[in-house]
């Protein structure tokens, strides 16, 4: 497990920061840990600003919110994940190939395509 503090940030004081966890089978998951608190700061702060719709949701695809600050707890909380098996639903994959799927035209499209006039 690796995280990805600020260089000036205490450790036992991280309340944001990304993380990366490899597993025994290779594979490579990520995080954004945020305290309470944290979440709460910066919702206050886009209500303020009127950024990410005002504050009123707080979400990001790999999310994981903790109570308490500090890379410890951190490892904890991502620890629990890994023992319950409940990490596939809360981190997200780094080393998944990406593929991109052109969708099919439907024979509709296609003959609108086809009839399309040329300019």
């Amino acid at each position: 497990m690796s995280f990805l503090p600020g260089p000036d940030e205490a450790l036992d004081e991280v309340c944001n920061v990304d993380a990366c966890v490899q597993l025994p089978d290779g594979s490579r998951w990520s995080a954004t840990l945020f305290t309470v608190a944290e979440a709460e700061r910066l919702m206050a702060r886009w209500a303020e600003t009127g950024e990410e719709s005002g504050g009123r949701p707080f979400w990001c695809p790999d999310g994981l919110i903790v109570k308490d600050p500090g890379i410890p707890w951190m490892v904890e909380a991502i620890t629990a994940l890994l023992d319950a098996g409940d990490f596939r639903r809360v981190l997200q994959r780094l080393d998944r190939p990406v593929r991109t799927r052109v969708p099919r035209l439907t024979r509709q499209a296609a003959a609108a395509v086809r009839r399309r006039p040329e300019f």
